[in-house]
């Protein structure tokens, strides 16, 4: 198994990225600690990979609270003896849709705050512990806004292009102990609508367009990626789970496009 006797902390646990890159890092062999501010959604998910076979056990708090994170970090290492895995997969709610000229100071700057704040609390906490094993991998999450251009998601576009910057800047502090920075960047994932915040999100853009999300999705799929379709939930975990192992212990600073060919690097 890829990930065989190694301890994962997903934060965002709950969500439906977070949840089926858990249950991929179960299946290879991992220890899963989950964390979320949701106890129902955390506790079904544990639930679901030790029915599977897996381990996995899930803790509620703020990832915004550096103190709490920082605190859970430590409890992690008193559990297991280590860190070796974190991913975060956090989600805010937040505008998209508007474009400059209705969207709000206040609306453009929360996805910014919110996404870099969590990933900067959360990678602290987990780098601190990494580094005195002298390994460790450190996955976030971004979108293809990173790279377009167009109207509509001014805040989240700037969020995802800062969230790749500090991955890439953070591959180069942390390298030299040991610890890989890996930046996944899928695209929609339709199937993740149902549980996450993602549709809410979209129906700014469909409403604007006066459709559907389900329709937006489907006509953007066939017509704007490569494989006329986007990734699935399942593509996105597996992915997770082999560049967190030592099979890809070369990878480091990268931005693994994920997009169904959305983008083309």
């Amino acid at each position: 198994m890829l990930l065989q006797d190694k301890s994962a902390i997903v934060y965002g646990g709950s969500g439906a990225i977070g949840g089926a890159a858990a249950r991929a890092f179960a299946r290879e062999g991992a220890s899963v600690f989950l964390v979320g501010r949701t106890a129902e959604t955390l506790d079904r998910t544990a639930k679901a990979i030790r029915a599977a076979g897996g381990k996995a056990e899930f803790d509620v708090l703020d990832v915004m609270d550096q103190a709490a994170v920082e605190r859970h970090a430590q409890s992690v290492v008193d559990r297991t003896g280590r860190i070796d895995v974190v991913l975060t997969a956090v989600g805010f709610a937040h505008i998209q849709g508007p474009p400059l000229s209705e969207l709000t100071l206040e609306q453009f700057e929360h996805p910014i705050a919110a996404y870099t704040r969590a990933n900067f609390i959360t990678a602290k906490a987990a780098a601190a512990q990494m580094e005195r094993n002298g390994s460790g991998v450190i996955l976030t999450l971004s979108t293809p806004g990173s790279r377009m251009s167009g109207s509509g998601f001014l805040g989240y576009g700037t969020t995802c292009g800062a969230i790749e910057t500090f991955s890439r800047i953070l591959a180069g502090e942390l390298g030299s102990h040991g610890i890989r920075v890996i930046c996944l960047r899928p695209d929609a994932i339709p199937e993740a609508l149902p549980a996450s915040h993602a549709r809410a999100v979209f129906q700014g853009f469909a409403d604007r367009f006066d459709t559907t999300v389900e329709e937006m999705l489907d006509g953007r799929a066939k017509s704007g990626t490569l494989l006329g379709r986007f990734p699935r939930l399942d593509e996105v975990a597996d992915y997770a789970a082999f560049v967190a192992s030592d099979r890809a212990g070369a990878m480091t600073g990268a931005i693994a496009n994920l997009t169904c060919g959305s983008l083309v690097d």
